[in-house]
């Protein structure tokens, strides 16, 4: 039996990949520190720091999708990262899984164009140069021969995912649905590509049943229409019948805000994505799978009908 493992359950990317693997009849396997009953799957509790846990929830496994979001602390990301990609590989080389590694677009740093696989990592942040590292390690080992293994890349992401892991999703929609003004970070009139979950999850399974997508980095699909801050939050106020003004969130404030909140102490080194062009291409996976990227117009109608039922 093929089982697929999903390392980071309850998280916005599992959340949606889940139905998708039950819909085509696949055995699933839930891994988190704190294992919840779903109808129709096995869950484990394990903490991937520990080998002996990660490996027993391994085992048996087909594939396994590593997609744990730690929180968003650059002291915590350095302590528990390389433990968690280590103990992973190690499961996987051991048990012969092949892995599929998520993964965000902070080291490669300020890019002046299209970020595409073939970027250079050229980290500008703590957390940055965090993930550069377990990515090169990853890299190294499916080099070498080890494992199979691939990194499906993200840009920042939105859609009907629940509020806590999208910044568009918390300072623009949870914002309008209050009667708050919109929010957005450095500057809203710079292009930024946002990847809709539903379609990164998609895609995550079509990867998985690729054998020749392994021992590569994809970039999941994304929109290639620019889109600014501003222009996503008129769309989704028009959507909502709310005003469509935006609130920018400078670097200075997130400094003063950070003394009280560590996540906005956190988002000071990585607000440069903010506050330039940051244009996502996934061009190598649209053309590889005949993908549509859901287009903003309809990502951003499907998220705002969402959030006014839930």
């Amino acid at each position: 039996m093929n089982i697929h493992t999903i390392f980071g359950a309850g998280g916005a990317v599992a959340d949606q990949l889940v139905p998708i693997l039950l819909s085509n009849k696949e055995s699933v396997r839930l891994v988190s520190r704190t294992a919840k009953a779903i109808p129709g799957v096995a869950t484990v509790a394990a903490d991937a720091t520990n080998y002996q846990q990660t490996l027993n929830a391994i085992k048996g496994s087909s594939i396994v999708y590593l997609l744990i979001g730690l929180p968003y602390d650059s002291r915590i990301w350095a302590a528990q990262w390389p433990v968690i990609m280590t103990n992973v590989i190690n499961a996987c080389k051991e048990t012969g899984a092949r892995l599929i590694f998520f993964d965000n677009v902070y080291m490669y740093g300020k890019v002046n164009g299209w970020m595409t696989e073939a970027t250079p990592f050229n980290p500008c942040s703590k957390k940055g140069e965090i993930r550069a590292a377990i990515a090169n390690q990853l890299l190294q080992e499916t080099r070498a021969g080890n494992l199979q293994a691939m990194i499906a890349r993200s840009a920042d992401f939105y859609g009907p995912i629940g509020f806590k892991t999208s910044v568009p999703n918390l300072l623009v929609i949870q914002n309008l649905l209050k009667g708050k003004k919109a929010q957005w970070l450095g500057d809203a009139d710079q292009p930024h590509s946002i990847t809709y979950v539903p379609d990164a999850a998609k895609a995550l399974y079509l990867l998985a049943n690729r054998p020749d997508a392994f021992n590569q980095t994809w970039h999941l699909p994304t929109a290639s229409e620019l889109i600014t801050g501003r222009q996503f939050v008129q769309q989704a106020a028009a959507l909502m019948q709310k005003p469509d003004g935006v609130s920018v969130i400078p670097n200075w404030m997130l400094g003063l805000a950070g003394l009280f909140n560590r996540t906005m102490k956190e988002l000071v080194e990585m607000n440069y994505q903010n506050e330039h062009p940051y244009l996502f291409s996934s061009d190598k996976f649209n053309k590889a799978f005949g993908f549509t990227p859901t287009s903003y117009a309809e990502g951003i109608k499907e998220t705002v009908q969402w959030a006014l039922v839930n």
